[in-house]
């Protein structure tokens, strides 16, 4: 269900690496969530970082909805960068598993295929 690997860069790098690769990918970055910092602004005690990046293809975004349109409730893709216990990690959860437990739609399978083997890419070139 999550594919996830860990990195010996810190978590800034890892970060800003990623954001590199999900560009070389032919996605884009429609927006970064500080988890971890938004919770302490809160008055939260949380130790650990933690960045969402929500990446999306428009095209194949497009693709999705029109196979079934309330799939826009799982998009953008989500790739997270994290620490826990002084490590950094870099994980999502995996594309064709979230969208074939959401919708029976034949022709998602194989879109979401395409999709989890490119954020898996990118995954491993920002490690």
């Amino acid at each position: 269900m999550y594919y996830k690997v860990k990195t010996n860069k810190d978590f800034t790098t890892a970060t800003s690496d990623l954001e590199k690769c999900v560009a070389d990918g032919g996605f884009g970055v429609l927006h970064i969530h500080n988890i971890g910092k938004t919770l302490r602004s809160k008055g939260v005690e949380f130790a650990e970082n933690c960045n969402v990046l929500e990446v999306c293809n428009p095209k194949i975004a497009a693709q999705v909805m029109s196979q079934d349109m309330q799939l826009n409730m799982a998009l953008p893709c989500r790739i997270s960068v994290y620490t826990e216990n002084d490590e950094t990690f870099i994980g999502m959860i995996k594309p064709e598993k979230m969208l074939s437990s959401l919708s029976n739609k034949s022709g998602l399978v194989a879109i979401a295929q395409g999709v989890e083997q490119s954020l898996i890419q990118m995954i491993d070139n920002a490690k």
